[in-house]
């Protein structure tokens, strides 16, 4: 059963809350992250991003990188931008998008856990990029990103939930891209217990929605750390969301040629494998195995046929079909982890991106998906598989800065 923890967060001072919080480190590159932080001296990303205070360094993954980033840290608590909280404590996050309401619970989960699969993960992970969270963890002392969980619904915990949500927030902002961020400290101590028992009695598994690298990272530091070093590395920062209330986005692609077809030659090849029609306009799929297809300023939608692929949980997943069907056999992408002809565009980007991305003649197609479903992702972790790269793509984003987990005191 799931463990979860309450804990010592470090957060910002409330008038200060809107200034520090962050984007993810991983959404944003040194210079989206410059940019971010140019009129802002108390953003977190000056902790997660540290290399905007070492301008013109040229390896970000170097130790005066992660010096900085530890340095910064002590910086913003001595100032005060950053306090300690004093006991142990839950924490609520909801976040506001578009009208859509989704609240998680702030908490540290076992590193026990995640090694014993009773935390599941559904994508592989990329030494390096493992290893530049492994640095920053253990030169920092902090996690400062979240790991993004998900469970199956449980009727008490949503009551526990919405109930304390009626009382005083404790932060309560709107960030710049219009999203809401409300958080509540849970502080008494009989409703921490309750939550406690509630995940350890009624929630068998966890699934790591977003965040793999982040969960695998903090695995990895505590196993590094001398045998009872610190009891805090044994848990890592987690929010865990109840399946009701997830919503996960399409997770696009884009190629840059057509491996040596003609797009005439491509559309005809197509028709192997799929029903083909011409579409007046941009097409976002309706419903699985349905795709988007845009090349030479046209868009299509392609339907593929029954029979042509298989229907394990991995193989009727669509970005299975995209790749078994048209990226490996037809584009020559045998590994989308490190092809350089294929990328990546997250569905909050809209399908105007892949147009765009076509267009300016940088890529040469670009492919719509029909998101995977949080019952997909379930079944296929479940099962012990992993789904292919870049399979989903969650919206909103948790903030970075709001809520820090630290593994030495």
């Amino acid at each position: 059963m799931a463990r979860i923890q309450p804990f010592k967060a470090v957060r910002p001072q409330t008038e200060k809350a809107a200034q520090v919080a962050s984007p993810p480190y991983d959404v944003l590159n040194s210079a989206e992250a410059a940019e971010q932080t140019k009129n802002n001296p108390n953003s977190f990303l000056r902790i997660t991003k540290s290399e905007v205070d070492l301008p013109g360094i040229a390896d970000i993954h170097t130790a005066e990188v992660y010096e900085k980033a530890k340095s910064n840290l002590q910086d913003f608590l001595s100032k005060g931008i950053l306090i300690r909280e004093d006991k142990p404590c839950y924490y609520i996050y909801e976040l506001v998008m578009n009208g859509r309401h989704q609240t998680g619970l702030v908490a540290v989960s076992s590193v026990d856990d995640y090694e014993a699969d009773i935390i599941k993960k559904h994508e592989f992970t990329r030494p390096e990029k493992e290893q530049d969270r492994i640095n920053h963890i253990r030169t920092s002392g902090a996690q400062t990103g979240n790991v993004f969980l998900a469970y199956r619904d449980v009727a008490a915990i949503n009551s526990l939930i919405e109930d304390w949500k009626q009382r005083t927030p404790l932060y309560d902002f709107v960030a710049e891209d219009g999203i809401g961020h409300t958080i509540w400290v849970v502080n008494e101590e009989a409703a921490i217990a309750q939550l406690t028992e509630l995940f350890d009695k009624e929630v068998p598994y966890t699934y790591i929605a977003d965040g793999h690298h982040r969960a695998a990272s903090a695995a990895k530091v505590r196993k590094s750390l001398e045998a009872g070093y610190h009891d805090h590395a044994n848990y890592f920062l987690t929010t865990l969301f109840p399946a009701g209330e997830l919503h996960i986005m399409d997770y696009n692609r884009v190629v840059k040629d057509l491996n040596g077809h003609t797009e005439s030659d491509f559309l005809r090849a197509l028709y192997d494998h799929f029903e083909v029609e011409r579409m007046p306009s941009a097409f976002s799929p309706t419903r699985l195995h349905e795709f988007g297809m845009y090349l030479g300023e046209q868009w299509f939608k392609l339907t593929a046929k029954e029979g042509t692929y298989k229907t394990d949980p991995i193989g009727v997943l669509d970005v299975t079909i995209l790749s078994e069907l048209i990226l490996d056999p037809m584009l020559g992408i045998k590994d989308q982890r490190t092809d350089k002809r294929i990328d990546f565009v997250g569905g909050i980007r809209g399908l105007g991106e892949l147009e765009k991305r076509v267009n300016s003649g940088e890529m040469k197609i670009a492919f719509s998906l029909h998101p995977v479903s949080i019952q997909q992702l379930f079944d296929i972790a479940d099962s012990g598989n992993v789904m292919p790269p870049k399979s989903t793509w969650f919206e909103p984003k948790l903030r970075d800065g709001l809520l820090t987990h630290l593994i030495y005191e």
